[in-house]
């Protein structure tokens, strides 16, 4: 009995191995379309909203423009913070070199030379390397959206022949529970972008308020990247942090107002998104704050920035279709918590 009990923990524990190789292998074809049924779950009341009124491929086309629309009015308005912030250092290159060779002059002074680990790391092969590479990553990522964008038309359009399916299944039971849990996962994904949208404005709210309060340049547009990052968790705000920490650098000629910018930025995303956040998106989803923080590292580990992002997504998707199922009920206690809102299904 306990050998059976040992081997047959040994195949589970085989099939998640070889089911977690597959979804890194195979990133290229399982996050568009992860990513797709995450755009679906938050368009679609938008979708069946405009269908009940409208011919179904109208509203579809008027549900996809909107959606592209918004996407396209974001990523312009971070080409727009990111394009100033580069403007003002090429007319700012003056005093950054100034500091540069401050710094470079301290470091060399207390036995660090920085200098010749600079020129042999950071030379002209480097610089066109980097650029070869964001070339790279622009192109794969415009071919990642258009992939996304086919997903999300053609899912749009068979949500409600999927939603016929599952209910027409011979196995009522497992109809049920699938047609429950998506239903339950897709409220809940909206739920999560509500609360993870809110402490992005607080966030934002709060670095433009600090950097207009300090006088640092460009804090509107400090407040937009700390804004949009934040939908990044924990690599989003290390970079809202620094760059603006470099900028003071070169603006203030004290090194204790550096410090107190680094401080007290670091002690906003602190607070917002590491204190506040992971337990309002917990509560809110019946989601423990440390499986929140885990998602985020395990799926950008899998997929990159886009896992990142779309890791607690994955992780609500997972418990609230576990909390459906008596024998997988388990997994949604010891993880979260199933919540008033996903009860199990019992036959």
């Amino acid at each position: 009995m306990t050998t059976g009990k040992i081997q047959h923990g040994a195949q589970i524990l085989i099939a998640i191995i070889l089911a977690v190789a597959a979804l890194s292998v195979a990133s290229s074809v399982f996050a568009p379309v992860a990513f797709a049924l995450f755009i679906i779950a938050l368009v679609w009341p938008l979708q069946r909203g405009l269908q009940s009124v409208l011919p179904k491929l109208l509203a579809l086309a008027i549900s996809v423009a909107l959606m592209v629309v918004a996407f396209a009015a974001f990523g312009s308005l971070i080409v727009w913070a990111f394009g100033r912030v580069g403007r003002w250092v090429v007319s700012d290159a003056a005093r950054f070199q100034l500091f540069y060779d401050q710094i470079t002059t301290w470091l060399e002074g207390h036995g660090i030379a920085v200098a010749g680990v600079w020129s042999e790391n950071f030379n002209m092969s480097w610089i066109l390397r980097t650029a070869q590479t964001l070339t790279s990553r622009l192109n794969s990522t415009m071919s990642f959206w258009l992939v996304v964008l086919v997903y999300v038309i053609l899912g749009l359009l068979e949500v409600d022949d999927f939603g016929r399916k599952l209910r027409a299944m011979r196995n009522r039971g497992t109809g049920e529970v699938l047609f429950r849990g998506s239903a339950a996962t897709a409220s809940k994904i909206r739920r999560y972008m509500l609360v993870r949208t809110l402490m992005s404005v607080i966030t934002g709210l709060l670095v433009w308020g600090f950097a207009t309060l300090v006088g640092l340049p460009l804090a509107a547009e400090w407040g937009f990247i700390a804004f949009s990052l934040n939908y990044i968790p924990f690599l989003g705000p290390l970079v809202a942090t620094v760059f603006p920490t470099v900028f003071a650098m070169t603006q203030f000629g004290s090194w204790q107002a550096v410090v107190a910018v680094f401080a007290c930025l670091n002690l906003i995303q602190f607070i917002v998104g590491s204190y506040i956040e992971p337990r309002v998106a917990g509560s809110a989803l019946s989601i423990s704050p440390a499986t929140v923080l885990f998602s985020v590292f395990f799926w950008s580990y899998l997929w990159g920035v886009f896992g990142a992002f779309i890791g607690v997504p994955i992780t609500i998707a997972f418990l609230t279709f576990c909390a459906q199922h008596p024998s997988s009920l388990w997994l949604a206690e010891l993880f979260g918590s199933p919540g008033k809102d996903a009860p199990p299904f019992t036959t």
